[in-house]
């Protein structure tokens, strides 16, 4: 276990498929203090769509100039998306732009790639669409662009290169590494074959813990941005694991934390790692201690966002009063919105019994919807005890009471920070809250027999 922190306040970069921000924590509470906020933009110029690094780095300077005066920080802590990694040459720099893993390959790429990735019972890493196996990335732009691969010298893991740019010094961590990759054997605690089949095990940089710090902010950048003495950087930590590690630290036994985002990631403590199915986005990933976790996915964030920019903007007690209606014709949405991947990832979406439907039941229903994925999500690892959301859906009230009625177990909202850059704070030593307090258990409400039906209409049955 780690030492409690000595750091009163901890600046935190937190790189998000859809938005970055930079935050600063105040240690003693857990309560944000400050932050700022930008999209996460894709270029889609150049030899593939990839994600605009310079405004970011230049967003993060800016940043850290600002909270440098006010309200000053100690140490500077990173976390990001998974499903990404930047080629450096000698010198440290990009020798290829940053993927965006929402880019398809050719399709003679991914075929030959099926047939080179580790097995599953290996690497705990299912076969995903598009570039969300790090591997597929990294074979692609290897096969694709050889001479720009040429110049490679180093692979580092996303909240990893922003460590780079800070201090210089290369790392990779077990969370990104751990996180669907193909790169990773949880089980040996050790990289898989792929990367000898790749061969790039020469150029995958060595793994530190995300609890080491990797060196202070260089001179230069320290200077620029105004730091009057050594401020030390973490070697950072993948997002959902993030939201993960605040809860592995305060509580015991058995639970569920459901991370949401663009991406809803489950964890099961204490869930079952030899049922996992590669089929339905259930896969290993490895907390921040190097331990394998049962864990499952949908793009349950991207999936609302699409349905509320369909259905406008409906206030949440219009929504509720509008369930009745709902559960009383039996109107239902049924997966995938977001196909090709989650528990469902063949299916299409479609709509039961929505005649004359208005948008405040198109609302109630997509509450239920996400709730009802959830619960099968959570079903297809084991889970067991409570169930924590945290991030943008611990907000929704109808989903949280939905995804407790269904799941027939407590649902517990966790308010204030978001988990991940809470999460990524707790790197630099555990503080006396690892939240600002507030966990707020989700009453029920009456759904009959909407989840077998739901269940029913689609003809199968949670595994």
């Amino acid at each position: 276990m780690i030492n409690a922190t000595p750091f009163r306040h901890v600046a935190v970069i937190d790189i998000g498929k859809t938005n970055a921000k930079v935050v600063v924590l105040d240690t003693a509470s857990g309560a944000e203090i400050a932050v700022e906020r930008r999209p996460n933009t894709v270029i889609k110029s150049g030899l593939y769509p990839h994600y605009d690094i310079d405004a970011l780095w230049q967003f993060i300077l800016a940043s850290l100039k600002t909270f440098a005066i006010k309200p000053g920080f100690d140490a500077i802590s990173i976390t990001t998306h998974g499903a990404s990694a930047a080629l450096l040459d000698g010198n440290g720099d990009l020798t290829m732009p940053v993927l965006d893993y929402e880019h398809e390959y050719p399709a003679e790429i991914r075929q030959d790639y099926a047939r080179l990735r580790p097995a599953f019972a290996e690497t705990g890493s299912p076969p995903q669409s598009i570039g969300l196996n790090l591997g597929a990335q990294i074979h692609y732009q290897k096969t694709a662009f050889p001479e720009a691969f040429a110049p490679v010298r180093s692979i580092v893991t996303y909240p990893q290169y922003w460590a780079v740019r800070l201090t210089g010094v290369l790392a990779n961590e077990v969370t990104s590494l751990g996180c669907h990759t193909d790169l990773w054997n949880p089980g040996a605690n050790t990289f898989s074959s792929l990367v000898d089949t790749l061969d790039i095990r020469s150029l995958m940089a060595p793994v530190r813990s995300a609890f080491d710090v990797l060196g202070p902010v260089k001179p230069k950048i320290a200077s620029e941005i105004g730091l009057s003495s050594d401020i030390p950087v973490y070697c950072g930590i993948h997002d959902s694991n993030a939201s993960l590690l605040p809860h592995l630290l305060k509580r015991q036994g058995n639970f569920s934390v459901v991370s949401t985002g663009t991406w809803v990631v489950n964890f099961a403590i204490g869930g079952t790692l030899d049922r996992l199915d590669p089929t339905r986005d259930t896969l290993t990933n490895v907390d921040a201690y190097a331990r394998p976790v049962p864990s499952s996915r949908f793009m349950g964030g991207r999936e609302y966002e699409m349905l509320s920019q369909q259905f406008g903007t409906v206030s949440a007690v219009e929504i509720e009063a509008a369930l009745p209606a709902v559960l009383t014709r039996g109107m239902m949405l049924l997966p995938s919105v977001v196909k090709g991947s989650g528990p469902f990832p063949n299916e299409d979406a479609r709509w039961v019994a929505d005649k004359d439907a208005n948008n405040a039941e198109r609302h109630a229903a997509a509450a239920l919807y996400l709730a009802l994925m959830t619960d099968v999500s959570l079903s297809l690892i084991g889970r067991k005890g409570p169930i924590l959301v945290e991030g943008p859906f611990a907000k929704n009230t109808l989903y949280l009471k939905a995804l407790s009625s269904f799941a027939s177990t407590d649902v517990i909202a966790i308010g204030g920070s978001t988990g991940t850059s809470a999460g990524a704070a707790l790197l630099t030593g555990p503080s006396p809250t690892t939240q600002d307090g507030r966990e707020i258990v989700a009453g029920r409400l009456e759904v009959g027999d909407y989840k077998r039906h739901w269940h029913a209409a689609m003809e199968r049955v949670p595994g």
